[in-house]
Parts: C-alpha cells; structure tokens; sequence
C-alpha cells in the first residue's frame, strides 16, 4: 500500500486557514484547490510499502513518536514550488518538527522502506496548477494574508493510506492506518 508520516492540523486550524483562503479561490478558480480536509504536514513519504513491513515499520515509527513532544506549529505566509503547487508555510517548532521528520524517515529506513530524500520543508498544500496556469499570482497575494496565521499544538503522528483513484482528475483518498501520540501526550 502506498503510505507516508503526517501531521494534521487541528479542526480550528483549518477552519481559520480555509476562510482565510476565500477571497483567493475566488480570485483563482482556475487552481485545482485541495480540500481543507487533506491538508496535512508530510514527514516522510514511503511510497508503496509491501504488507510485510509495516508491522516494524509502525514499531519504529510508534518510538520515534514516543520520543518527541507535541509541537507548535503555525501557519505564517505562503510559497510555492515552482510554478504549480502553492502552499502554506508551517512555522513554530520548527527544530523539533525536522527532527521528528528524520526520525520517521530513519523509522522507515531500518525497516527497509525506501524514503523520499527530498529536503524537508514543512507545509500545507493548497492548490496546485497545470500549463500554462500558475501558482505565483496566488502566493504573492497570500503570502501577506496568511503571516501569523492560525497556532496549533500537534500531538499525534500519523501513518497514512494514499488511494490514488482513478481517471485524469483523480482525487487522492487518505485513511489514517497507524496513530501515535508524541510523547505520550494525553
């Protein structure tokens, strides 16, 4: 099954996030925009993990948790990647939240999982374009309206379920398969 590590910002979060985008998908229809309820932090990105492996692999990734804190984080401004995914900035703990992203890409590595190696940067991701359009227009006007957005304290890790589906406009489902609180918080 394919899988990656995810944080999930709380309810209120995207609430705040969501109506603070408003104005933009107005501005922007011609943006694919992602749903409020698959915005995520990506940790580490596994790919497709063969059944065989996932019992270590949640073993690992469950003491990679338990050694972490609950973290801050805060939505603070927008960017893109290049031309065609606009995001959401993740500030706050920002030192904790890397190192917890290692320690979930070193999980998965010890359980022989192939990790994405590229850099970690966190964020949410809002919309998306395909050519000719662009993100760019979007992000410069979001970049403002989104600093010092809305705070959160994250204090669970999650192993999540990709479905790609199908057809050209396939939507990706997420399932949360394995979830583990940081630090043992309560």
């Amino acid at each position: 099954m394919r899988l990656f590590v995810a944080l999930w910002p709380s309810a209120d979060t995207v609430a705040t996030l969501d109506a603070a985008l408003g104005p933009a998908r107005a501005g922007h229809p011609a943006l694919r925009w992602v749903a409020p309820e698959r915005w995520h932090v990506t940790l580490a990105f596994l790919g497709e993990v063969a059944d065989d492996r996932r019992d270590d692999l949640e073993e690992r990734l469950g003491r990679a948790a338990r050694r972490a804190a609950p973290l801050r984080t805060v939505v603070d401004g927008a960017g893109r990647f290049g031309d065609r995914t606009l995001w959401a900035r993740v500030a706050g703990d920002r030192d904790r939240l890397r190192r917890l992203a290692q320690a979930s890409a070193a999980a998965a590595r010890r359980a022989r999982i192939p990790v994405d190696a590229k850099a970690f940067r966190p964020h949410l991701t809002l919309a998306t374009a395909r050519p000719p359009r662009s993100v760019r227009p979007a992000a410069a006007e979001l970049d403002p309206v989104l600093r010092n957005g809305p705070e959160d304290v994250v204090d669970r890790m999650c192993l999540v379920r990709s479905d790609l589906g199908q057809g050209p406009n396939r939507t990706p489902r997420y399932e949360t398969v394995s979830e583990w609180l940081l630090g043992g918080a309560r």
